[in-house]
């Protein structure tokens, strides 16, 4: 399974436990909150790591940065675009 299906499913999981939802909102609280994030979702069947959530960002924040002007030096500066678990966080916060 691929890192953006484990968020979906993970985020579509959070919607319906609300307990779940909020320990997640809760990371953003912690010392080390990417790593209690990744060990909260692991834990509910969707396993990932750190690495894996870093790795994931880079990734779409390349492919972004390919697709405009040649990914070149003209390219712009997407801030937070490679951050996945802000991305998430943001996601989650608009979860009803």
């Amino acid at each position: 399974m691929e890192m953006t299906e484990k968020l979906d499913l993970l985020l579509e999981r959070a919607r319906k436990d609300d307990e779940l939802k909020q320990r997640l909102l809760d990371t953003r609280k912690s010392v080390n909150p990417l790593d209690d994030f990744c060990k909260i979702a692991t834990a509910s069947g969707f396993e990932m790591s750190v690495m894996d959530m870093i790795n994931q960002g880079e990734e779409f924040y390349a492919e972004i940065k390919r697709s405009t002007n040649g990914g070149g030096e003209n390219s712009p500066d997407l801030d937070y675009q490679n951050d996945e678990y802000s991305i998430f966080m943001i996601r989650l916060e608009g979860v009803k």
